[in-house]
């Protein structure tokens, strides 16, 4: 069983995700929540279930934390902060994030929360989606593990778009965790290989 750290910012409902799917079927244990947001609803998430749950900015103390921990894989569930890349290549291949867009598109520096949503309804994209990747030394940038599309309704709003998304979000960082906790991800240059 792999040990699992979350990093959130906000109200932690990919975690809750993650939190069901360890319960129910994915191979791995979330050892400890880390949040550089104090008031994050995503700590009491990890209270409630009896998980580790830390407040800390430091990234040094961070990286320190993880390997206390013996983290296997850190997923990065709505956490704002970009990480550098002395904390991505002490964890190579092991830090994967969940992005509301079909990346390459509407990713990137500045690129978080509702102004994906935004700036996905402004360009009058018809097919949006989520997209979980590994992480690399830039922003949204590394090998892409699991992506599904939503496609863009007339009526919608950024907070309807943002609705549908996160459902679909829960789905595939559930999956993509499941994979990797039972060793089906294969990492080959820009290609990951899913082997189920």
């Amino acid at each position: 069983m792999l040990n699992i750290a979350v990093m959130i910012s906000g109200s932690g409902s990919n975690l809750q995700s993650l939190i069901d799917g360890c319960k129910d079927d994915i191979n791995g244990n979330i050892k400890v929540v880390i949040s550089d947001n104090k008031e994050a609803y995503g700590l009491t998430r990890a209270r409630e279930n009896k998980i580790k749950a830390v407040y800390e900015k430091d990234e040094k103390k961070i990286i320190e934390i993880l390997k206390n921990e013996n983290i296997d894989l850190i997923v990065l569930a709505g956490y704002l902060k970009i990480i550098s890349e002395e904390f991505v290549n002490e964890f190579k291949d092991k830090i994967i994030n969940i992005h509301p867009s079909l990346i390459p598109s509407f990713c990137g520096k500045g690129y978080y929360g509702k102004i994906v949503h935004q700036k996905v309804l402004e360009y009058g994209a018809k097919i949006t989606g989520a997209t979980v990747h590994f992480v690399d030394e830039m922003a949204d940038n590394g090998p892409i593990i699991i992506q599904e599309a939503v496609y863009v309704e007339d009526t919608d709003t950024v907070d309807t778009l943002q609705k549908r998304v996160l459902h679909v979000e829960h789905k595939i960082i559930k999956k993509a965790v499941k994979l990797f906790c039972d060793k089906k991800v294969e990492i080959r240059g820009r290609r990951v290989l899913i082997n189920e």
